[in-house]
């Protein structure tokens, strides 16, 4: 990651509109920084905190922007790079690898022609292998952007999960 560069006005109004009301949500309070930034990633279509947001969120806390990125750079579930649409997140914990969540993996693979950590051409997917999300129970599963899908025992299941994400 790459430090902070530009200025909170390169930020369109709609995007700085949905951070006044997660800013607002959060009680503008600065030691609910991960908190908040974990919510400006979620309004961003590609899962991302953009350069113009971070320093806004910066600027309207009262921060440094490198607090801001200190903390995007620390956690594993922040990213400052555009992600894929619909991130298929695959646990690789060890009781979901015994309910064949590799098998879920290579199907992924086979018929997204992605491999872990790569986008589709059109941006809307990608695989990544994540420790366990609590879905044991409907393993193998999937979880999208923070829903769970489960039972994807066949390649059927598979496509019909997928068809449901259009």
């Amino acid at each position: 990651m790459k430090p902070f560069t530009q200025t909170a006005d390169t930020l369109d109004q709609e995007l700085a509109d949905k951070i006044d009301g997660i800013l607002a949500a959060h009680g503008e309070d600065p030691t609910q920084l991960v908190g908040i930034l974990l919510d400006v990633e979620a309004a961003v279509e590609r899962h991302y905190i953009p350069e113009a947001a971070a320093y806004y969120v910066a600027e309207r806390l009262g921060v440094k922007p490198t607090q801001v990125y200190d903390v995007i750079s620390f956690y594993t579930a922040l990213h400052d790079k555009p992600r894929a649409k619909f991130t298929l997140e695959v646990c690789s914990s060890a009781p979901c690898r015994v309910k064949d969540s590799d098998t879920l993996l290579e199907r992924l693979k086979r018929l997204l022609n992605l491999e872990v950590g790569q986008v589709t051409y059109d941006g809307r997917f990608s695989i990544e292998q994540v420790p366990c999300f609590g879905a044991c129970d409907v393993s193998p599963a999937v979880r999208v952007n923070g829903v769970v899908y489960g039972h994807l025992d066949s390649e059927e299941r598979i496509l019909d999960m997928l068809q449901q994400l259009n």
